[in-house]
């Protein structure tokens, strides 16, 4: 049996809203600090914000690891992003620089990047090393959260 609403985690302010899943689709706003809760663009994680991002929100949560000398990862980051746009109210896409952030790269082991991972309630799903475009990361996404 479905929820019949989720929690969602600000981009702003990290504050926990619970969003009727009817009404993911009108724009919500944080209570706390206004800002669009699903706007469309990846969360930029920290060490200090990935447990509470990747565990306290409804949605599955997709993760990429990358690093700002990484060609592939600059390569793959309009595909993500505008992937991002497109399923903002089905999945949360988030970034974790590995190299200002190493720690919670180090926790899940990451040891080539981009490397994505799809989580659903804190716990990883699925992964996939390697650079992907938009149809291709539309295709993986898919096939982890709809089972097909």
């Amino acid at each position: 049996m479905a929820t019949e609403s989720v929690n969602l985690v600000c981009s702003q302010c990290s504050s926990i809203v619970r969003v009727p899943n009817a009404r993911l689709s009108d724009a919500p706003h944080c209570p706390t600090c206004h800002a669009l809760l699903l706007d469309g663009k990846p969360v930029t994680l920290t060490a200090a914000s990935f447990d509470r991002h990747v565990g306290r929100t409804g949605l599955p949560v997709v993760v990429d690891f990358w690093a700002p000398w990484c060609g592939p990862c600059l390569a793959m980051a309009p595909y993500f992003e505008q992937v991002s746009q497109r399923l903002s109210t089905k999945l949360r896409f988030a970034k974790l620089d590995t190299e200002a952030q190493p720690a919670p790269a180090a926790r899940f082991n990451i040891r080539s990047i981009p490397t994505l991972i799809l989580f659903r309630d804190g716990v990883e799903v699925a992964r996939q090393s390697g650079a992907m475009d938009a149809a291709n990361l539309t295709r993986w996404l898919e096939s982890k959260t709809t089972g097909g």
